[in-house]
């Protein structure tokens, strides 16, 4: 039944063309004194072209062309699907996707809760969008895994603590990192530029680290500086990351935003996108409100992102292996419709509380498409970076070849530190 001008949104069992329209995925509990029918009907009202009543300003073609609809409904868990018309949103805008299907939706009388579970597009809109430069393969053929009998995890670290060392102090830990066997270094989501660590004298010094790094091991090394600011000081700082032979550039991109995403991998620069999603579980923590992880992974993907922090499943982080695992699938492109085929797979990132320990379950779970990334379980390691390094390597080494830690720990003396230490914990 209709009420003010919330009717005529809800039209269960029609068959929305997926070539011609978005389809978005909610799930939610009415508002106090509101059914679950009334709550979808101002759902798409809202977010497409109604409003709270009646409006002598409507027209019939925009009515019948326009609006969303409700086309499945499940009372027991609360779950809608509603269609839009591809013609509501414009090309190549991250932004205005949110502003309508995750808009003012989420703050009405009629839902007391609303989660944007998940959505799907026509392959003519997805297309507009760049997607990664470089994608999971492009980076992998930076650090010399994209070939058969060379594929395997990348590793990595993040410069702990997270701020308060000198680009000195810092470089030193990169290399350490680096001359222990990691593939990969990155800043923390909350370092930029301070007065104890300017940005622009740590590119500088890190890259000097990695050069050294790469010379004596003869391996690729890869450093993510965080550039996460104004778009306009974002272009700058990568700028200075490129000029310095750099290969990468991290951003904040929930904080920075998706359109400064957008902006920066418009720029062509030829430094591939690290995504930390700091901030997320303010979206996507309550699993009855918000928006979900899933829903953020994909438009990253869309963004042009290259790789992209999902969980760690195993580690401090929250997020069931299911969910995680769902995330994986969705940016690696396992099992998705053809729509997605042109947008390159993300290369997935698992950090996040974890330590050598972790590694062969996670190996088995998510095995080599993925960065495993281990901060404090680096730098925590009683032998220091170098020695932290090297036992995470070792722990990959075991997973590979089918050993057990403890066994794999007699030969290894790094990971038998780790082991003794972490194991308590």
């Amino acid at each position: 039944m209709a009420y003010g001008g919330y009717g005529g949104y809800v039209r269960l069992g029609s068959h929305p063309d997926p070539d011609e329209f978005l389809i978005a995925t909610f799930k939610t509990v009415p508002g106090p004194g509101r059914t679950l029918h009334q709550a979808a009907e101002a759902i798409a009202a809202e977010s497409s072209i109604g409003t709270w009543t009646s409006l002598s300003t409507m027209q019939q073609r925009v009515l019948s062309r326009l609006q969303a609809r409700i086309f499945f409904m499940d009372k027991k868990k609360g779950i809608l699907k509603a269609a839009y018309p591809i013609e509501l949103f414009e090309p190549d805008n991250s932004s205005q996707i949110l502003s309508d299907i995750a808009g003012n939706i989420f703050g009405m009388k009629e839902v007391a809760s609303l989660c944007l579970t998940d959505f799907d597009a026509p392959k003519k809109y997805l297309e507009t969008f760049a997607g990664p430069a470089f994608g999971r393969e492009g980076v992998r053929k930076i650090v010399g895994t994209d070939k058969k009998g060379k594929r395997r995890p990348h590793l990595g670290t993040i410069v702990k603590p997270k701020v308060g060392l000198s680009p000195k102090e810092g470089a030193k830990v990169a290399y350490d990192s680096w001359a222990g066997g990691l593939d990969f270094v990155k800043d923390d989501e909350n370092l930029t530029s301070h007065p104890f660590s300017r940005f622009e004298e740590r590119v500088v010094r890190y890259l000097e680290a990695r050069d050294k790094a790469e010379s004596e091991t003869g391996h690729k090394k890869v450093y993510a500086p965080n550039i996460t600011a104004p778009a306009d000081l974002m272009l700058r700082r990568a700028e200075l990351v490129r000029s310095h032979g750099g290969e990468c550039m991290m951003i904040d991109v929930v904080t920075a935003g998706l359109s400064a995403v957008q902006f920066m991998r418009h720029q062509n620069l030829k430094l591939f996108i690290h995504a930390h999603r700091a901030m997320y579980a303010a979206y996507a923590r309550n699993p009855n409100h918000g928006m979900s992880m899933r829903c953020l992974a994909k438009l990253c993907r869309m963004c042009g992102t290259d790789q992209l922090h999902i969980g760690a499943m195993l580690g401090k982080m929250e997020g069931s292996v299911d969910d995680v695992m769902q995330i994986h699938r969705d940016i690696n492109g396992v099992g998705e419709r053809k729509q997605w085929s042109r947008i390159k797979p993300v290369f997935s990132v698992c950090s996040g509380g974890l330590s050598p320990l972790q590694i062969p379950g996670l190996y088995k779970i998510i095995g080599d498409d993925a960065v495993y990334q281990c901060g404090g379980g680096v730098h925590g390691h009683p032998g220091g970076t170098r020695a932290g390094a090297k036992a995470l390597v070792q722990s990959l080494q075991a997973a590979k070849n089918g050993v057990s830690l403890a066994e794999y720990a007699k030969y290894h003396p790094e990971l038998a530190q780790a082991l003794a230490i972490w194991q308590k914990r």
